[in-house]
């Protein structure tokens, strides 16, 4: 599936997945292959809940992370979503095999 990529200059990060759209902050991005593929894994995620509960689970784990981790950076390394996707973005072939809800694995 072809996801669009569009150039976001105030963007707090390098990179965001909005559904459906990637968001990238820097136009040389969109053609960072990690970058990009880590996003379309979370465009799966996103798809898998039906979109607007990926965004309310996302925004729990954070929360429960950041108390029990009382620090912003663990806690966002620590969300479930971003665990399956920083361990996948180099494996280009990933999508092609991940299963269903592969991201419950990382909770």
């Amino acid at each position: 599936m072809r996801w669009p990529i569009l150039q976001v200059p105030f963007l707090p990060a390098a990179g965001m997945a909005l559904f459906p759209f990637i968001l990238v902050k820097e136009k040389r991005f969109k053609n960072h292959k990690s970058l990009v593929l880590h996003e379309k894994i979370h465009l799966i995620q996103q798809l898998e809940l039906l979109i607007l509960p990926f965004y309310i689970l996302y925004l729990l784990n954070y929360l429960v992370n950041l108390y029990r981790y009382r620090s912003h950076k663990r806690a966002y390394e620590e969300i479930a979503f971003e665990k399956e996707a920083y361990s996948n973005d180099l494996d280009q072939k990933y999508l092609s095999r991940r299963p269903f809800w592969h991201w419950l694995k990382y909770l």
